[in-house]
């Protein structure tokens, strides 16, 4: 390259720098910004605040959505019941809290329910809590349910006929608070099996037992009616005979706050059973009364009256049977599906009475699979809680059928075929619910399932409203 290039090339950038640092002096040209877009904050309506070491960015946060909140449910919701003064309806879930029952009990038609009030199969529970105290109060109102017609059901762990004083304690403390629970919840009736011998004492030292442990419970609480369910005959079970249950009430001090509930699959079961007769076991139905037909009801109910008195009758299980009269088991089955049959139920019904008392369905229901996801669980729930939609549907219909005592009931062979085969398709569609095992499973959850850890099985056993259509 030539010397002249060179120092021509030299005065080049000379003139350069000197231009640019004649511009850095003077006022600089506006920049025009050829796409001009809004911060993220101006397009969601924040104002620009100017960066300090100071400035506290959470405060400008964008707030938090709230959740939506459930709709409550309202009585416009559901089904209109049938104005009937026979009170049907099933023993209903009371998971996720008491006053979910009376949603349940509304889903199927039901004029009365019964519930469990805390886990069957534990001694201790945890309190109900004060809102749900509250929203049961609440519904029970708007849904139009009297405390009357609600029976609560006792945990199959009392025994308040053990000879054994600690055993007798233990069941005495649980039996208590239950009691207490119907007060909190304004209910007026407690449901509980008697208990058993256990093979250690007489039957006369037990019955007396009960009733000092009734007594005490009186003492105690302030208004509930504790009622005694009749038992099937079995081993050393208290209450297969009436008069058990009579002797039991002769010694209760306050007699206006005890009752009876009987529950017809134990009546199936235990009647041939009464200590006047002495038959061997295959005489059975000569020792008994066969409640399939009238007659057979009416001498049962003369018994009934005979032994504790038509009076203390405070409510009434209303089961199939799977089992033959005096067969000792206790074998619930949906209702006409039986060997008690539809037409059983249609004279108990035209009976004045069974009237406004509790009469309280603990047929077979069908539980839901383990993990299934949420349109099955809605299916399946649909499904199964139509049994006892069905079974509230055709006994309300068959009610109050010639319920004068001299009048025929008026239900031809052909109203009880077509009830049966609705109670039969019912059932035909739920049983389609099924768990892990593709087997058919009621409410008791005794299908086959999935082992749970021990946290699990404790929250499903507090919710669990097991014991209704299985043996107890």
């Amino acid at each position: 390259m030539s010397t002249s290039s060179v120092s021509l090339r030299r005065k080049t950038v000379q003139h350069s720098r000197s231009s640019l640092s004649s511009l850095s002096t003077s006022e600089s040209p506006p920049i025009v910004d050829d796409n001009p877009r809004p911060t993220k904050r101006a397009r969601i309506g924040i104002p620009e605040v100017a960066f300090c070491e100071n400035y506290d960015t959470a405060s400008q946060k964008r707030p938090r959505q709230r959740k939506k909140t459930v709709n409550e449910h309202a009585p416009g919701d559901f089904m209109v019941r049938a104005a009937n003064p026979w009170k049907i309806g099933p023993h209903v879930s009371s998971a996720g809290g008491v006053e979910n029952a009376i949603i349940n009990a509304a889903s199927v038609g039901a004029n009365a329910f019964a519930i469990f009030l805390k886990s069957q199969r534990k001694w201790e529970s945890n309190a109900l809590k004060d809102e749900s105290i509250t929203k049961f109060k609440e519904r029970m109102r708007a849904f139009g349910y009297s405390p009357s017609h609600v029976l609560p059901h006792g945990s199959y762990l009392v025994n308040l006929g053990n000879p054994d004083l600690d055993k007798r304690e233990k069941s005495f403390a649980c039996f208590l608070d239950d009691l207490k629970r119907c007060e909190q919840l304004g209910l007026h009736l407690y449901n509980f099996h008697p208990g058993s011998t256990v093979g250690a004492g007489t039957m006369e030292d037990s019955l007396s037992l009960i009733a000092e442990c009734i007594n005490r419970a009186h003492r105690q609480t302030d208004s509930v009616v504790i009622v005694l369910e009749n038992m099937a005959g079995s081993g050393n079970v208290i209450g297969s005979r009436f008069s058990e249950l009579g002797q039991i009430i002769r010694e209760v001090d306050h007699k206006a706050r005890v009752g009876v509930c009987l529950d017809t699959c134990e009546i199936n079961a235990s009647l041939g059973l009464r200590s006047e007769f002495n038959y061997p076991p295959g005489h059975m139905y000569a020792a008994g009364y066969d409640i399939t037909t009238r007659e057979g009801w009416q001498k049962t109910m003369e018994e009934f009256d005979r032994e504790i008195g038509v009076g203390y009758l405070r409510g009434m299980h209303l089961n199939d049977s799977k089992a033959t009269l005096g067969s000792k088991k206790d074998r619930h089955e949906n209702i006409g599906l039986g060997h008690l049959g539809l037409r059983t139920f249609v004279h108990i019904l035209a009976d004045p009475r069974t009237r406004d008392i509790p009469l309280i369905l603990e047929t077979p229901a069908y539980d839901i699979p383990t993990g299934s996801n949420a349109a099955a669980r809605d299916r399946l729930a649909t499904e199964g809680m139509g049994v006892w939609r069905t079974e509230v549907a055709v006994l309300n219909r068959f009610s109050g059928r010639g319920c004068d005592e001299d009048s025929q009931i008026q239900v031809t062979e052909e109203e009880l075929e077509e009830g049966r085969r609705e109670l039969e398709a019912a059932v035909k569609k739920a049983s389609q619910s099924r768990n892990g095992k593709g087997k058919k499973v009621d409410e008791s959850g005794k299908g086959k399932k999935k082992a749970k850890s021990k946290k699990n099985a404790a929250e499903d056993d507090e919710d669990d409203d097991s014991g209704c259509g299985s043996e107890h």
